[in-house]
C-alpha cells in the first residue's frame, strides 16, 4: 500500500507487503525487500539496498547508498548518511544521528559511514562519528556520543561514549530477568 502524496522513482524495486505512509519520497535505483514499511515523511535517496522486514520512522533521512539488512528498525527521525551499513535486527532510536565526515564539507572521497552490527541497539538523541563500529549485540545509552569502535556486546554511555559493562547480557530487570541474550 502506498499512501496519497508520496514520491517513488519508478526505477525503485520494492518487494510484496509494503505500507509506505504519506509524504515518503524515495528517489532512483533503491532496492526494497518484502514487508518494508514507513512513517510518514520519510526521505530515501538513491542507490539504497534495504532487505525484508525494515522499518524506518516519520521524518527519518536515509542518504544515498546506505546498506539497510533484514530486520532493522529505525524510529523517527534518525539520520543514516551515505555509506552506512545497517546490519541484520539492529535496532536506531528516536533521534539518533550517525554521521559520514570528520570535517564539514569534507570531500566524498574521504567520507566513512557508520556500520551497526547484527543486533545492536542504539538509544536515543545518540550521535555516531564517522567511521565508527558498533559491535555485534552492542548496547549505545542514550543521549551518547559515541568517537570510537564498540565492541561486540559492549554497553556503552556517555560523552564521550565509555564502556560501563563489558557485556549486555549482565543488564537486568528489576524482577531480575535478563534483558538480552548473545
Amino acid at each position: 500500500m502506498i499512501e496519497k502524496y508520496c514520491i517513488i522513482s519508478p526505477e525503485t524495486k520494492i518487494g510484496k507487503n509494503a505500507v509506505i505512509r504519506s509524504h515518503t519520497v524515495i528517489y532512483h535505483d533503491t532496492i526494497i525487500g518484502d514487508n518494508f514499511q514507513t512513517g510518514h515523511g520519510v526521505l530515501i535517496r538513491h542507490g539504497c539496498k534495504i532487505g525484508n522486514n525494515v522499518s524506518i520512522g516519520s521524518h527519518t533521512v536515509v542518504e544515498f547508498e546506505v546498506i539497510i539488512e533484514d530486520d532493522v528498525r529505525i524510529h523517527s527521525q534518525a539520520f543514516i548518511p551515505e555509506y552506512s551499513i545497517l546490519k541484520k535486527g539492529c535496532w536506531i532510536a528516536p533521534n539518533v544521528v550517525l554521521t559520514n565526515a570528520k570535517y564539514p564539507k569534507s570531500k566524498r572521497k574521504i567520507i566513512e559511514g557508520v556500520i551497526v552490527d547484527e543486533n545492536a541497539k542504539i538509544g536515543a538523541n545518540s550521535t555516531i562519528l564517522p567511521g565508527v563500529k558498533i559491535g555485534r549485540g552492542a548496547l549505545v545509552g542514550a543521549g551518547s556520543v559515541v568517537t570510537k569502535d564498540v565492541p561486540d556486546y559492549a554497553v556503552v554511555a556517555g560523552n564521550p561514549a565509555r564502556t560501563i559493562k563489558k557485556d549486555v547480557t549482565m543488564i537486568r530487570y528489576k524482577d531480575g530477568g535478563f534483558a538480552y541474550k548473545k
